[in-house]
């Protein structure tokens, strides 16, 4: 959401507080992507103004770049918000050159995220130790994917939905299986028929494929500064790490590979490390109405 006409008024104020801190929206300009709709709750997204500076500051949370865009006028961190935040307040870090390191302050809300409680058979609960150890295997090697943080700036913050489908309200959603609580689920998911085209929310570069036990063929893109998206289940994938691909590029099709039980579409965006809902980075157009 943007504030057409505040960039001046934004900028007097900032000189004449240099100590302000807030939580505002970016002033206009042609330069800026749209924002991503702001929820400031856990696996929510908070767009958090730094003010004027001749050059882009860095921000961190927890020692983790984040996402800055903006322009001299006036700058703005995205931050992601792990499901696994608490509510209650938080800050930033921001660095400026020539000047002292700085905070900005925000305020995570509480959000109660469905659960569904199922009773199943015990064996399809606990994972042999063969399928134990493959999966801390590719835990490592995923962990080190949603690290990357790569010095391009995204050319867009609003997607496109990567496959048509009905879209499930099934962020957050954590499920239990004989008692056993699972972690929330950490993306959307879109039913299609296998085979159904999946392709690039946005531009950027492919930065890792592979067969995973859980989310089986799995499509790894990075749109820069931290934000990535990950496609899973897919019965093909047509592209390799290191290719860049366009916005509406074909990477894949829609499949029923790894632990599910019928065909669709897993998306999840990390955005600074934390998963964060899909849903607050589509397109007006495509949003849920």
């Amino acid at each position: 959401m943007h504030q057409c006409g505040i960039g001046r008024l934004w900028l007097a104020a900032w000189r004449a507080l240099p100590g302000l801190v807030c939580a505002l929206v970016l002033p206009c300009s042609a330069t800026t992507p749209e924002l991503p709709s702001q929820l400031v709750v856990p696996g929510g997204v908070a767009t958090l103004a730094l003010g004027p500076s001749p050059s882009r500051p860095n921000a961190y949370s927890g020692g983790v770049p984040l996402l800055v865009v903006g322009e001299t006028t006036g700058w703005v961190a995205v931050l992601g918000i792990p499901l696994s935040a608490k509510p209650g307040n938080g800050a930033i870090l921001v660095r400026r050159a020539g000047h002292a390191d700085g905070q900005v302050a925000y305020t995570v809300d509480a959000k109660q995220y469905a659960e569904q409680h199922l009773k199943v058979p015990q064996r399809t609960v606990d994972l042999s130790k063969e399928d134990m150890a493959r999966y801390e295997r590719e835990r490592v090697r995923q962990s080190e994917v949603i690290a990357t943080f790569s010095e391009h700036w995204p050319s867009a913050l609003r997607m496109r939905p990567p496959t048509p489908g009905v879209r499930s309200s099934s962020f957050g959603l954590r499920r239990v299986f004989n008692g056993q609580a699972r972690n929330p689920h950490s993306g959307m998911d879109i039913a299609a028929a296998a085979g159904t085209p999946v392709v690039a929310p946005a531009a950027g570069r492919v930065i890792d494929t592979g067969d995973y036990f859980f989310n089986g063929n799995t499509v790894w893109i990075d749109h820069g500064a931290g934000l990535l998206t990950m496609l899973c289940h897919l019965s093909a994938i047509d592209v390799k790490p290191g290719d860049e691909v366009a916005p509406g590029q074909r990477v894949g099709a829609v499949g029923a590979t790894g632990r599910v039980t019928g065909a669709h579409l897993h998306w999840s965006i990390s955005l600074n490390r934390a998963m964060v809902d899909p849903e607050l980075f589509l397109r007006d157009d495509d949003a849920p109405r």
